[in-house]
């Protein structure tokens, strides 16, 4: 059986909230040409990718670990665009929902806009995982409470 169509089959959109993170674009997040350097786009969205848990209710992935064994959400898969430049000293806001569930993964969308012009958009596939001693990362169906805890009605 063909396992990645099993998992587009199995995939839903049910709408999600959606959270800002907002930072601070500092003098270290840009190259020499003065706008930010392409991979801190993906550091902010991994870091409001987590974020985005944290606001729907969440435990911290210690906490987590200890009542699931879940580890965290590992990165399988990313794509993104840019549209236009950020700079040093401009606040930015990532905006992040859950555009699709999986039975074991998920796809979160993220965008970024400096006030109202969006620079630059991405996706990320994760998967909720276990470490079991000894062995390697596996990943989990993810359970119904995160799913809940993360719906647009929660």
């Amino acid at each position: 059986m063909n396992t990645t169509a099993t998992t587009a089959a199995t995939a839903t959109a049910a709408p999600t909230k959606t959270t800002q993170y907002r930072l601070q674009v500092m003098f270290g997040d840009c190259d020499p040409a003065g706008i930010v350097f392409f991979p801190n786009f993906c550091k902010w969205m991994d870091a409001s990718s987590l974020n985005f848990f944290r606001q729907c209710g969440i435990p911290p992935w210690s906490e987590l670990r200890e009542q699931t064994g879940i580890i965290g959400t590992p990165l399988l898969e990313i794509n993104t665009k840019f549209y236009r430049p950020a700079t040093y000293g401009e606040t930015l806001v990532v905006h992040t929902c859950i555009e699709s569930w999986a039975a074991k993964t998920f796809v979160q969308h993220h965008q970024i806009f400096r006030d109202d012009t969006l620079l630059c958009e991405g996706r990320e596939t994760r998967a909720f995982c276990i470490h079991p001693a000894g062995g390697r990362l596996q990943a989990v169906p993810v359970p119904d409470f995160i799913r809940q805890q993360c719906s647009a009605s929660a």
